[in-house]
C-alpha cells in the first residue's frame, strides 16, 4: 500500500545500533588480540551469485555507525541486477571498524537482496499480464519495513503494513463472529471507512459475497481452475451490476513453478508470503584487498 521507495533513516539507525550491539561489534577480541585495530585496510563487497541488490543504504549505515571514519562507496544502486564477480561496494577504513561491521552489514544486505531477487522472479513470471505481486505480513519481527522496502525494490507492491492500515476479514474472524452471513449482514448495515478486503476459501462463499460492499476479495488456496470460475462468476454478476467492481487477489500455494498458471485475466493481485518469510539470501562476500608488496 506504500509505493514510496524511501527508507526512514532513524529507523535504520535504530536497527543497525541494536544489531551491532547484539554482535558485540565494539568488543571485537580477535582484532584487538591481533593488534590490527588501527591499521588502514580496503575491502571489496562482491556478488557470488546473480540477483537484485537491496539494502545498500543499510549496509552503509552499519559501517558508518561502527566507525564514522569508514568510507562506503557503492558501485551499484538498489534495484540493480548483479552477477557473480561484480563489485557491489568498496570499503576503506580502520580494520577494527571494517571487520567488526562486516557480518552485520552482510546479514542485512544478503537478506534484503534475497527478498528483492525473489520478488523480481515472481514479477517476471507474470510479466505482460498487468497482475501485481504483493507481499504479506509474514515478515521477520521488527524488520518489516526493511523487507517491504526490498519487495518494492524487486518490483513488487506492499499489501497492508500492519493491522491498522485496512480492514481484512479472514477465516478466524468468521469463526469468531459466527460465519460469513453475519459478516455480510454487518457490512451491508454499516460499511466502515477505508479499504475493505475479505478472504474467501471456497467458491460457495465467494458467490455468497457477491454484492457485499467490499473493495477486494482474496481467493485463498484456490486452484487455477477455481480462480477462473470465480472470475467468471464475478463477470456474470457484473453483467447486471456494472457498478460492482471489487478487485481480485489470489493467495496461497503459489510459487515460481505455478505463478504463471494463476495469472488469469480478471485477477488484479497475487500475494505471496514467501517473498519475505522464505527468500534465500543473495550470496555476497566481503574480502580485504591485500597490501601491495
Amino acid at each position: 500500500m506504500n509505493d514510496s521507495k524511501e527508507l526512514d533513516h532513524k529507523e535504520i539507525q535504530r536497527l543497525v545500533d541494536e544489531a551491532l550491539a547484539e554482535d558485540g561489534a565494539w568488543d571485537d577480541k580477535t582484532s584487538a588480540y591481533l593488534g590490527i585495530g588501527d591499521k588502514g585496510i580496503r575491502a571489496k563487497l562482491q556478488a557470488r551469485a546473480s540477483g537484485v541488490v537491496a539494502g545498500l543504504d543499510v549496509a552503509r549505515v552499519v559501517f558508518e555507525e561502527r566507525d564514522p571514519k569508514t568510507s562506503f562507496n557503492a558501485m551499484v544502486s538498489d534495484g540493480d541486477r548483479v552477477h557473480s564477480g561484480d563489485v557491489v561496494a568498496e570499503i576503506a577504513g580502520r580494520a577494527a571498524g571494517v571487520l567488526s561491521a562486516e557480518r552485520v552489514a552482510l546479514n542485512f544486505l544478503q537478506h534484503l537482496s534475497g527478498v528483492a531477487t525473489l520478488t523480481a522472479q515472481f514479477v517476471e513470471c507474470v510479466a505482460g499480464t498487468g497482475i501485481r505481486i504483493l507481499d504479506t505480513r509474514k515478515t521477520t519481527p521488527l524488520l518489516r519495513r526493511l523487507e517491504k522496502y526490498a519487495v518494492r525494490v524487486g518490483g513488487g507492491e506492499n499489501h497492508r503494513f500492519n493491522l491498522s492500515d485496512m480492514l481484512l476479514v479472514k477465516e478466524n474472524h468468521f469463526r469468531a463472529i459466527g460465519g460469513s452471513r453475519t459478516l455480510i449482514a454487518l457490512l451491508k448495515k454499516k460499511r466502515p471507512p477505508g479499504l475493505i478486503e475479505v478472504e474467501v476459501d471456497s467458491l460457495t462463499f465467494f458467490r455468497e459475497l457477491l454484492g457485499a460492499p467490499v473493495d477486494r476479495i482474496m481467493l485463498d488456496n484456490f486452484s487455477p481452475k477455481e480462480v477462473s470460475e470465480a472470475v467468471g462468476a464475478l463477470n456474470e454478476y457484473r453483467g447486471s451490476h456494472p457498478e460492482y467492481q471489487p478487485a481480485l487477489e489470489v493467495s496461497g500455494g503459489i510459487d515460481l513453478t505455478n505463478a504463471r498458471n494463476y495469472a488469469i485475466k480478471g485477477v488484479d493481485y497475487i500475494s505471496i508470503g514467501a517473498l519475505t518469510h522464505s527468500a534465500p539470501a543473495l550470496d555476497l562476500s566481503l574480502e580485504v584487498v591485500p597490501d601491495e608488496p
